[in-house]
């Protein structure tokens, strides 16, 4: 008999999975335990074996698809099952229906089976089918350019610039009341110069949902600090020769955390998540620091734990592997959660000054700004050149004041403006 497996249980408080990538297509023999598909939750990408022996019968869920847990992703025929009954003929399919209408390009780009060519059905996967059938071509007329002539995506740019086949528009009644001719409502699809549609899914759809809701929910204050960053700079490049023969990149970012922990200890409501449900501010004891990385596929946030416990060294090791596994999509969905404060930072490419949006339940995120050396007026009257740096703290201003981000700020800044004194601190 035909197996359905279902989306199973992914991980505590999972709900759904986006459908990122399949492995196989229908008819494919697959192993047991071989990789079926790819499914995106909480940011973090799955991949799902396949639980049986045997033959794909038939994929329900597209690339993209949002599937509920217990949903149903793939029918498998196992092997050594009796092979599924074969379909009708096409002449007796034929000789007892009547004749069908004419099918329009788009309603036979939309359906999976009925694109053909003059040697049979086109092949095109099921993203490449739903365009066409958007755009109204017909992937039949299309000449494919992907191995084995596979219809793909940029196939569909110069059959859609071509235009669909004329058709005599079907005479058509003004509503009573209505004039006799009217112009059609605005539609992005009417638009002359669309050069590409990209489809919002996947890690890109995970993060415009979380920072919709963290617009919607949250009442964003930014706050900002010039930093004198000289004695930084000069013991980053001092301890750099010695964490760097143990293979590991030693930035500022290290330094940084530090900093934002010692902050956090004295001002412990930036510490903070919000129970919007119960109406609370959680105050965490665990110092978790989210470090939002740039990824192919978008803005990531892996979590370095227990930061506080950790050595610059240390720190610095952890968000360089962190940072080459999330490139690679391979982090799990536990180093992707449970953060308890964010910092985000382009590096050389931090800017002047931005203003990160908050990573929601979270209440409060620093963001960081590029070093750059200018003169500056001494205590003493001099003048002289310094590494100065912006930071910039956004909070949520419903339960944060905005002097508590600027005291927090200081304390940020008064440790990387005397960076020894991290190593000399209390726990």
């Amino acid at each position: 008999m035909p197996f359905e497996f279902r989306l199973p249980d992914i991980g505590e408080g999972v709900a759904e999975g986006e459908v990122v990538q399949w492995f196989v297509k229908e008819g494919d023999a697959i192993a047991e335990d071989a990789p079926l598909v790819s499914v995106l939750t909480d940011k973090a990408n799955v991949e799902i074996p396949s639980p049986r022996k045997g033959r794909i019968l038939k994929i329900h869920a597209a690339v993209g698809e949002k599937v509920k847990v217990g949903g149903l992703l793939v029918t498998i025929e196992p092997e050594g099952s009796a092979p599924a009954a074969a379909p009708p003929s096409p002449a007796s399919v034929a000789a007892a229906a009547p004749a069908p209408a004419v099918e329009s390009p788009a309603a036979r780009a939309s359906s999976p089976n009925a694109a053909s060519g003059p040697s049979g059905p086109v092949a095109a996967s099921p993203y490449v089918r739903r365009l066409a059938a958007e755009r109204g071509i017909d992937l039949a007329t299309v000449k494919g350019s992907g191995p084995g002539g596979r219809v793909v995506e940029s196939d569909l740019v110069p059959a859609a610039s071509a235009g669909p086949p004329s058709a005599p528009a079907a005479p058509t009644s003004p509503p009573p009341g209505a004039p006799s001719s009217s112009v059609p409502a605005p539609s992005t699809s009417d638009l002359p110069d669309v050069a590409e549609r990209i489809p919002i899914r996947g890690v890109r759809r995970v993060i415009a949902e979380h920072m919709s809701e963290s617009s919607h929910r949250a009442a964003p204050f930014t706050y900002v600090e010039e930093i004198d960053v000289t004695e930084l700079v000069a013991l980053r490049d001092r301890m750099a020769k010695h964490v760097e023969k143990q293979g590991v990149r030693l930035s500022y970012l290290p330094f940084i955390v530090k900093g934002v922990v010692a902050g956090l200890r004295a001002h412990p409501r930036m510490n903070a998540t919000m129970d919007d449900a119960r109406n609370e501010l959680v105050i965490r004891s665990a110092y978790h620091i989210g470090i939002a990385t740039a990824a192919p596929d978008g803005l990531i946030v892996p979590v370095v734990r227990n930061a506080d416990q950790k050595s610059v060294a240390q720190l610095a090791r952890e968000i360089q592997e962190l940072a080459e596994r999330g490139r690679q999509a391979k982090l799990t969905r536990a180093e992707l959660t449970g953060s308890t404060f964010t910092i985000s930072s382009l590096g050389a490419l931090g800017g002047v000054m931005a203003t990160p949006i908050l990573n929601y339940p979270e209440v409060g995120i620093l963001g960081v700004h590029k070093i750059a050396r200018r003169p500056v007026y001494r205590t003493d009257g001099t003048v002289g050149p310094a590494d100065l740096m912006n930071l910039s703290v956004t909070l949520d201003h419903r339960v944060l004041d905005g002097i508590v981000g600027a005291q927090f700020l200081a304390a940020v800044k008064g440790y990387l403006e005397d960076p020894h004194q991290l190593f000399a601190e209390m726990r």
